[in-house]
């Protein structure tokens, strides 16, 4: 049995220290992955704690056979997908109402958060936020998180050659901005 069907068996009896070693394996990259989708750290963290609250939660129906990584993935797309349609129709509503206010500077942001990340990176994560959101969710799960195209098209729910499609196309727009920066 392998390393992790051993800790989807854990998972599915409750092991505590089965979830720990999933949440400490998974938890870089989904975070990365849901800051780097999202373009904001504390709805990242947000997301990512829903994603593995909905893993204990769903744990004892897992299939025995789960692959983990794409399993987390998908959850935490699908959630940052529902963020994003409660958003829009909170928007929706504020600007009818006349009461749309301007985006504040974040509480949680401190001058090290501010200087953090080196020019090429900012660069990079503002050219990616820049993105549409179908290409970016290609670029990041391929390029970024390293999933295979085929694991990529399964989270997003399209067709393999859909996904190299939107892979292409948004690597040609993440080099065209990068240039234009």
């Amino acid at each position: 049995m392998s390393d992790e069907a051993q800790l989807v068996a854990g998972l599915r009896r409750g092991d505590r220290e089965a979830f720990d070693a999933i949440y400490d394996r998974y938890r870089p990259r989904v975070f990365a992955f849901l800051a780097r989708l999202s373009g904001d750290r504390a709805l990242a963290e947000d997301l990512l704690q829903e994603t593995f609250v909905r893993l204990a939660r769903r744990a004892p129906d897992l299939d025995p056979a789960t692959r983990l990584r794409p399993w987390l993935f998908t959850v935490a797309r699908n959630l940052f997908i529902d963020h994003r349609r409660w958003v829009v129709l909170d928007f929706d509503r504020l600007r009818d109402l006349a009461l749309w206010p301007s985006r504040p500077r974040r509480v949680d942001e401190t001058p090290f958060d501010l200087t953090e990340a080196s020019e090429a990176e900012r660069r990079i994560e503002a050219a990616l936020l820049d993105l549409p959101t179908k290409y970016r969710e290609a670029v990041l799960l391929v390029g970024i998180e390293g999933l295979a195209p085929n694991e990529a098209a399964n989270i997003l729910g399209v067709r393999p050659d859909a996904l190299r499609q939107r892979l292409s196309r948004g690597r040609a727009l993440l080099r065209d901005r990068l240039e234009k920066r």
